[in-house]
């Protein structure tokens, strides 16, 4: 069901130094990915509107204490616990994605607000004792963080409309900083709602701006405006580096896609290899740069392993959204799933073999089981951001290592495996940001650090804790200490 366009979604978007109409009053509409309806629309801002915003950030020093950052952020997480459908409603509406994806979303939401909660509260400074060397002096170095001078800049992207959000603005709000947010043009209205949760709980707005608009249009500005001291983006390679290109001697935190893989050794208990490997490759459609994108099975486990998935695969109903007995709505838009289909109908032209699915209706493209893709496909090449299951087999450790290494990309991975030779080798030499031994390259909590390396990232990481400290200015000073 499309969302009610009367409900109050803050239509003043922008957050520009209090209550008013943006620009000339262009609007950018919001449509559904299941039936192509109105979710709402939202103003499209122009670079006057971001340097307005720039303005606003820079001459705000926030004040609060941590006391006040927790309660704020605390006040935030119980909100979303009450309005848990309204914001699970409001995902799927402009996401696609099906309400069992979204009511978890919106859990992840509160958790990435209570964490930041807690970690506001902690005084993270160190204390050095400086007589631990002939060569020290009776003091003692003490460190603390400070935030940023100029402004924070992030862009989210559309998969994960709120989440992505929180885990950018909780952390800039738990340091005391002040933010510009530009969200997906495909998915705003989450966003939105969620700076109208922090508004209500208490945050001052020129600590969260929040601008909507297109890329081609403002994102230059957001990028270079000299009062930008951290860009934090999350979405493609392509974009990535050229926000790198782009920012010059200024921070960057960009987390960028992967090309997952899911290892099934011989010894793995198939069954819940099975399991992981749908769940992996289903949930939120598939559109999650953790997302299951590589299946690498043993050879002497194929075959079992590939009619175990096949069965769980049929068994993942999709469709309308909002049925919320469904577990997988649509992807994002047509073109996605087009692509995907056209990047499946690729692989079976070039050898690979449909075990089941790779059927689309407009931009519900079915769960799909691919078998004996190689490498160089494109479809596991590339990062494929949808429900598709492509199993690669190999025969040895070595070839499996090789395989995982010869992407362009290196976020996540996961092992099924009870080997503890295996899981030490794959730790110690996968080229990858982290490893899920019998568990879905995916799983991480909000706290815990993520990133990757090569294509992937930088090697910054986020989570909470990680990106507080990326948020930071680290400052020492020392004073005299007798012994």
């Amino acid at each position: 069901m499309p969302i009610d366009r009367a409900h109050d979604y803050r239509e003043e978007a922008m957050r520009i130094g209090g209550e008013r109409d943006v620009g000339d009053g262009r609007r950018l509409e919001v449509l559904d990915p299941y039936m192509g309806l109105s979710v709402g629309s939202v103003p499209l801002a122009r670079v006057d509107d971001v340097r307005r915003a720039m303005t606003i950030a820079r001459a705000y020093r926030p004040r609060l204490s941590r006391h006040e950052r927790a309660e704020i952020l605390t006040r935030a997480a119980g909100a979303v616990v009450a309005r848990r459908d309204e914001i699970s409603a409001l995902i799927t509406a402009e996401s696609g994605l099906c309400r069992k994806d979204s009511l978890y979303e919106a859990g992840r939401v509160r958790d990435v607000l209570a964490f930041g909660a807690a970690a506001a509260l902690d005084d993270d400074g160190r204390v050095f004792s400086c007589d631990i060397t002939p060569h020290g002096r009776q003091r003692r170095v003490y460190t603390q963080r400070d935030p940023l001078l100029g402004v924070i800049v992030a862009i989210t992207p559309f998969n994960h409309p709120m989440n992505q959000v929180a885990h950018k603005v909780v952390p800039a709000i738990a340091t005391n900083n002040r933010m510009v947010l530009k969200p997906s043009e495909k998915v705003p209205l989450s966003a939105l709602l969620l700076a109208d949760i922090l508004y209500e709980a208490g945050l001052p707005p020129p600590m969260l701006q929040v601008v909507t608009g297109h890329p081609a249009e403002i994102g230059d500005e957001l990028l270079t405006h000299p009062d930008v001291d951290l860009v934090s983006f999350t979405g493609g390679v392509a974009i990535g580096k050229y926000i790198a290109g782009r920012v010059g001697y200024r921070r960057t935190v960009l987390e960028l896609g992967g090309n997952d893989p899911l290892i099934v050794m011989d010894d793995a208990d198939l069954d819940e290899a099975a399991a992981l490997a749908a769940a992996g490759s289903y949930k939120n459609s598939g559109q999650r740069c953790t997302a299951v994108k590589r299946i690498l099975v043993h050879e002497a486990v194929a075959d079992d392993f590939t009619d175990r998935l096949v069965e769980r695969t049929r068994r993942w109903s999709y469709g309308d959204p909002n049925d919320p007995q469904l577990d997988m709505g649509t992807v994002i838009d047509d073109a996605a799933a087009r692509l995907f289909e056209t990047r499946v109908d690729e692989a079976i032209a070039q050898g690979a073999r449909l075990l089941c699915g790779h059927r689309r209706e407009g931009a519900l493209y079915a769960p799909t089981v691919i078998d004996r893709v190689r490498p160089e496909m494109t479809v596991v090449r590339e990062e494929t951001f949808g429900p598709v299951s492509p199993v690669l087999r190999f025969g040895s450790i070595d070839e499996a290592i090789a395989i995982v290494n010869g992407s362009a990309y290196g976020l996540s991975s996961g092992v099924c495996t009870n080997r503890l030779d295996v899981v030490t080798r794959l730790v110690n030499e996968l080229q990858v940001g982290s490893l899920n031994v019998r568990e879905v390259p995916g799983y991480r909590l909000e706290l815990t650090p993520f990133g990757g390396i090569k294509d992937s990232g930088l090697g910054h990481k986020e989570g909470v804790l990680e990106a507080m400290k990326g948020f930071t200015n680290l400052k020492t000073y020392s004073l005299p200490w007798p012994t």
